[in-house]
């Protein structure tokens, strides 16, 4: 198979090929090595691949899933593999091996997928950009000297540079649709509890965590979320139940949606001027697809979710430090870990138990806030980010000034984390670009549980605004 033709192909094209007999699995797993081979020098987003794989394949086929044969990459961080390396872009994890693997991880496989190696992330995903000291900067396909975004760059990189059609992500305040806005592709962060976290944990960071993954097309993501969503044993959150399969809204009429929209986040900061002239292009869109479409936001004091966001982070920040010292039996101090990680750490010494429940508590008004809005509106359109990629070294997280690190991640995440604190299902779309060429996504935020209603619209917008030929330099 060659390269340019697998790079034009999406997840469920290619497990077509595979379905037919066009092609093996074990070939589109061999030509997926050669796409990363070819792009991984430049982006720096795979740490470890796989070629074993395409010889296993040569006598074992995957299993007979919707998504027989698709080459994938697995983010370290969260999900894992028995037996291989996890490492989650930390010093301390460094040369950790998996002793189990994940229900996700399992979902996966049992979908086809071929997980062909793994993909950087930040220290511990607590970085709004890749660029851990362990493995080195990760940079951007469409400009290799800035960010793709975190925590979720590794694999947005790849997919974006078209070395596989789908990767594995994870969102605790932004991390699958800022990279997803930043690299040009669909960046999906489902209803809370709608795919697994088990067996390692039950939740993450007070419910903000959603696992799924990133990909340029809807279907794609729709496909995904079919094989995978549904409560696992044990799980403390449980996402309402889809009417029917999630690939079925694609391409389904949405009907005339009330939308609101917004170009101001809820802290009353106004984005770089070309995020603004994207959720403006994209409710122009919407409102000649037949939406009504009216400029509105929640009635919320966005200046008192950051410090409660903080405060989240915070404490589990230091639990994740305590967590990891016991699975790798190593002592954590502060030459392990990149100035942010540790800092953060350390601010929970200055937090009471009582600081955290407080926390939880006024998150949870916020949320009831934000569903009494949905109750006017279907679909609530933001921008993704309040910038477009910014280059590497804008965070500066490794240095000293925490404060300025922090105010600048604050404000990446102005349109991002409240979905992580409501749990609402919000997808990136990539509708614009600056001009010079780097992809700028708008936000669309559903309600509770109401992923469909997201799906219907992301492929009623890429079908009068496709992006499929819109590749980046490094590809």
């Amino acid at each position: 198979m060659k390269l340019s033709e697998y790079a034009d192909l999406d997840g469920l094209g290619i497990a077509e090929l595979v379905k037919t007999g066009e092609i093996s699995a074990a070939e589109a797993a061999s030509t997926a090595l050669e796409a990363i081979d070819a792009v991984n020098p430049q982006l720096n987003a795979v740490i470890e691949d796989y070629p074993d794989r395409v010889m296993a394949l040569e006598t074992q086929d995957p299993p007979d899933g919707p998504l027989k044969g698709v080459p994938f990459l697995v983010k370290d961080l969260v999900v894992h593999e028995a037996g291989q390396t996890n490492e989650l872009g930390s010093r301390l994890a460094k040369g950790l091996v998996a002793p189990g693997e994940t229900e996700l991880m399992r979902r996966f496989k049992a979908a086809g997928l071929v997980n062909l190696g793994r993909t950087t992330t930040p220290e511990f995903g607590f970085c709004a950009t890749v660029e851990a000291l362990l493995y080195g900067p990760t940079h951007n396909p469409w400009n290799l000297g800035h960010s793709p975004g975190g925590s979720s760059g590794g694999s947005s990189a790849m997919v974006a540079a078209r070395a596989v059609p789908i990767a594995h992500a994870n969102d605790g305040g932004g991390s699958i649709r800022g990279p997803a806005s930043w690299c040009g592709l669909v960046g999906l962060k489902p209803t809370r509890g709608r795919n697994p976290l088990g067996p390692d944990y039950g939740e993450l960071i007070g419910g903000l965590v959603c696992e799924h993954v990133v990909t340029r097309t809807v279907r794609d993501s729709a496909a995904i979320l079919d094989a995978t969503a549904g409560a696992d044993p044990g799980a403390p959150y449980v996402a309402p139940v889809p009417s029917r399969p999630f690939l079925d809204e694609v391409g389904a009429d949405p009907g005339r949606l009330k939308i609101a929209f917004s170009a101001r986040s809820i802290h009353g900061h106004d984005p770089d001027p070309a995020c603004a002239e994207a959720v403006e292009q994209a409710a122009r869109l919407c409102e000649g697809l037949g939406h009504q479409v009216v400029e509105d936001v929640p009635a919320v004091d966005g200046g008192q979710l950051a410090p409660l966001f903080g405060t989240l982070w915070a404490a589990f920040g230091a639990w994740t430090l305590r967590d990891w010292e016991v699975r790798t039996g190593r002592t954590a101090t502060p030459e392990q870990f990149e100035k942010h990680t540790w800092i953060m750490s350390e601010t929970d010494k200055n937090l009471r138990a009582s600081d955290l429940a407080m926390a939880m508590q006024n998150l949870q008004r916020f949320a009831r806030k934000v569903a009494g809005f949905h109750e006017t509106y279907d679909v609530w359109l933001t921008p993704t980010m309040n910038t477009p990629p910014p280059p590497l070294g804008f965070f500066e997280h490794v240095k000293e000034d925490r404060a300025r690190a922090r105010l600048r991640m604050e404000a990446a995440a102005n349109y991002t984390s409240l979905c992580n604190v409501t749990g609402q299902p919000a997808i990136s779309l990539p509708l614009h670009q600056t001009a010079d060429g780097l992809p700028v996504g708008v936000q669309l935020i559903g309600r509770y549980g109401d992923e469909a209603a997201l799906f219907r619209l992301s492929a009623q917008l890429e079908a009068a605004q496709p992006w499929a030929d819109k590749w980046p330099g490094v590809s």
